[in-house]
């Protein structure tokens, strides 16, 4: 492992100390599973961009089509819906 320093506020801290407490963890023990947790939950987020390309890869999957001209009169179609 390595070493590292972090400034918490006092009350992050004492709740870290709650929860260690309750858990019988070491105060590090559960600010590692805390940190796992939520870059876990970070990965699994996608941007505008990946769920546009997703969803872009999933008609091409289906064979959906869109009018020929959509890229032209995309104005007309978006007040159609």
């Amino acid at each position: 492992m390595i070493r590292t320093q972090v400034y918490l506020p006092k009350v992050l801290y004492n709740e870290v100390q709650l929860v260690a407490q309750g858990e019988k963890k070491a105060r590090a023990a559960v600010i590692r599973e805390l940190l796992e947790q939520g870059i876990a939950q970070k990965k699994k987020q996608r941007t505008a961009g990946e769920a546009l390309l997703e969803l872009a890869r999933l008609g091409k999957r289906l064979n959906l089509k869109g009018p020929k001209d959509l890229s032209i009169n995309h104005d007309k179609y978006y007040e159609e819906i």
